[in-house]
């Protein structure tokens, strides 16, 4: 039976955590919050929450977080577990739908993917997303139209390369090219989405360089296509005519 966590990594969002907690304990009472050197009230703003509280003592990065928060999962007995932003801009009344997409393919990486097009939508995020869309597809042979969302679900005993990963925004779009390049599949569910006003909003991405780690790492993961993905593939399609 499958046995669902909600993570959510968080540095510097005092504002909005606490909202983004309260309303996702309505959803799943198993919330695990990975506080990655925040210097705000974002610590003191979580007091009295039941969660669970993980904390690095200095900021090492939305990978490292994850990393953090998924190892946790995988070894408290969790089977899937849900990440979601802490900044506001998902909603966790949204989770049930991925989770019901999950449950009916629990070997799946269900991706909460939103409109793109949507008028609020920061014109960098929507470049930078499509771009990655682009190279995701070249890499894998898989379609996913948000590869930057971080609202998920991922089934732990499917998850590769979690040694690898890089520490910041792209080690998202990791996790989702070595599941993919073990044979995970991966579902997309659309969700809404909500971005405060330019002068209210609170985000860590740099446009400039992490635009710039991220077509560094496509180039690598190209690489890595040619490598091991397509040989890795070339491979279990062999092995499934061989047990036709």
């Amino acid at each position: 039976m499958s046995r669902y966590c909600i993570i959510i990594p968080t540095f510097n969002n005092g504002g909005t955590v606490a909202g983004v907690v309260e309303r996702a304990l309505k959803v799943c009472t198993d919330v695990i919050v990975v506080n990655d050197g925040s210097t705000d009230n974002t610590v003191s703003g979580l007091c009295g929450s039941d969660i669970t509280l993980l904390t690095h003592e200095r900021n090492k990065g939305k990978g490292k977080a994850l990393k953090t928060g998924l190892e946790y999962a995988a070894r408290n007995g969790f089977s899937h577990a849900v990440t979601i932003d802490a900044d506001g801009q998902h909603f966790p009344e949204d989770i049930p739908a991925l989770i019901r997409v999950a449950d009916e393919h629990p070997d799946r990486i269900i991706v909460g993917c939103r409109n793109l097009t949507s008028e609020n939508m920061p014109r960098q995020n929507t470049f930078a997303n499509r771009f990655s869309n682009f190279w995701f597809r070249l890499q894998t042979a898989q379609k996913v139209d948000d590869t930057q969302s971080g609202f998920r679900v991922y089934p732990l005993d499917a998850l590769h390369g979690m040694g690898l990963l890089t520490a910041r925004y792209e080690a998202e779009l990791e996790l989702l090219v070595f599941a993919a390049w073990n044979g995970v599949r991966i579902e997309t569910v659309p969700v809404r989405v909500w971005y405060a006003p330019a002068g209210e909003r609170v985000s860590h991405f740099r446009p400039f360089w992490d635009f710039f780690r991220i077509s560094v790492l496509n180039t690598l993961l190209c690489f890595g296509a040619l490598l091991y993905g397509v040989p890795a593939a070339l491979v279990r399609k062999i092995k499934r005519k061989s047990h036709d």
